[in-house]
């Protein structure tokens, strides 16, 4: 090798090597310092995009999570706003109950209907009730909601029973007659907006002609019911316009309102057969009154349903309709605001359908917000599974191997230390050349 002063290149070649030496270390100690192995796009373009990707994804995760739980805690308040309605209704069933009983005088009736007041404005309160300003269960956050009539269907009665059937004919769901007499009498009672209207006739006439008087408007009063009675499995349209049938597809009869929406509502149909002694004819009774609200009056209501987003994708969301839970929708209260009556007995018996009833709306409602619960902690389970796999996919990308750090930390050092010792020596090696000018 020659011997020259002016191009050192042993030098440049260690400090070249020294550079590399110290470049690799400063990563090393980013890479241990930091405790990832992607630091930045120049480090690994490919990985650092995916991990990118995946942080975004496991911060969505993580979001939507909060949203779930969130709305868990909006359901468990409008929960406890209807439980506390059932358990109101549970008590008023046996206040009706009570009056009912002619052990009670008049004024005794009167004080239950003080406490039966001040209880239907309690339901009122509880409908009121708010998650962060938002009203749950007024009927402001409904489904979609085509207006529907109040539908009641007795599936106690036989197949074969149609409205023109005389009662004294009739027969239960077996085949057995119900053994109604021709000088009976059937009373039909019905509670609209608050108001009790009775209807009777004979066991030797139809089911149509008890009907047909609550079609007929008496001076000012309203038709109640509709004069079609259904004779078949289909009973009506349900909120979404589809077809609701009978539980298991048999034929029975159904007794609708005059009218769609919840101020034309039939809030309760009793029927009472007796004698000519005046005693009722408890096992024909039972099969007669045994008609249960099949669908709901609704008023029409756009879509206002509340939407929880519990995904990371757009509209991945679980919608929840609140029914109205306030008294009148409940066939409680009038729009007037009047109560249901029990100043006689013949009111009172009537209430205990409606109460009944009533209490089946609530208890519709709970279902609903019990199983939305329900799929709610399901979907945050999800959630919490997703967001730790993608985690655990992030780091196996991004996280460095601390041991495997350390040990190219300490190599690269020693490496360092060695090129700033051996480039001291390249310097020192040019100064052999002054001998030869001496």
């Amino acid at each position: 090798m020659s011997m020259v002063v002016k191009n050192n290149m042993s030098a440049i070649s260690t400090l070249n090597t020294l550079n590399k030496n110290s470049s690799a270390l400063s990563k090393s100690l980013a890479k241990v310092s930091s405790g990832m192995k992607i630091n930045s796009a120049a480090d690994d373009a490919s990985g650092y995009a995916i991990s990118e990707r995946m942080r975004v994804q496991i911060r969505g995760l993580d979001q939507a999570n909060s949203n779930t739980q969130n709305g868990t805690s909006m359901m468990k308040v409008a929960e406890g706003a209807v439980s506390s309605t059932v358990d109101i209704l549970k008590t008023l069933k046996e206040k009706v109950i009570n009056a009912a009983n002619d052990t009670n005088t008049d004024s005794d009736r009167a004080t239950i209907q003080k406490e039966l007041d001040q209880s239907i404005d309690q339901i009122n309160d509880n409908a009121n009730v708010t998650y962060n300003g938002k009203y749950l269960v007024d009927g402001s956050h409904n489904a979609k909601v085509t207006a529907t009539t109040t539908s009641m269907t007795n599936e106690s009665l036989s197949s074969t029973t149609m409205g023109t059937t005389k009662f004294c004919d009739m027969k239960d769901r077996n085949g057995n007659s119900l053994n109604i007499q021709k000088s009976d009498t059937i009373t039909m009672s019905i509670v609209r907006e608050g108001k009790t209207t009775t209807y009777s006739v004979r066991g030797s006439q139809t089911l149509s002609d008890l009907v047909n008087c609550a079609t007929k408007a008496n001076g000012n009063e309203k038709a109640l019911l509709s004069s079609t009675i259904t004779s078949g499995s289909h009973i009506g349209k349900d909120i979404a316009g589809d077809s609701v049938s009978t539980a298991d597809g048999g034929n029975a009869l159904t007794i609708t309102a005059a009218k769609a929406g919840v101020t034309s509502q039939i809030s309760g149909i009793t029927f009472s057969v007796t004698n000519t002694k005046g005693q009722v004819q408890k096992s024909a009774n039972a099969v007669l009154d045994n008609f249960t609200e099949s669908i709901r009056a609704q008023n029409d209501s756009s879509d206002n349903a509340i939407s929880l987003q519990v995904g990371t994708k757009a509209n991945q969301s679980i919608r929840v309709g609140l029914t109205d839970m306030r008294a009148e929708a409940l066939g409680l209260q009038s729009s007037t605001g009047k109560t249901i009556q029990i100043g006689t007995q013949q009111q009172a018996n009537a209430a205990i359908n409606v109460l009944d009833n009533a209490v089946q709306k609530a208890l519709d409602q709970q279902t609903t917000i019990g199983s939305v619960e329900s799929r709610l902690a399901y979907t945050s389970s999800n959630l919490t599974t997703a967001s730790e796999n993608v985690q655990a996919s992030e780091s196996t990308i991004r996280d460095a191997d601390m041991a495997k750090e350390m040990t190219e930390y300490t190599k690269n050092n020693v490496l360092l230390q060695a090129a700033q010792s051996m480039l001291a020596q390249a310097n020192q090696s040019s100064s052999s050349v002054l001998s030869l000018l001496q």
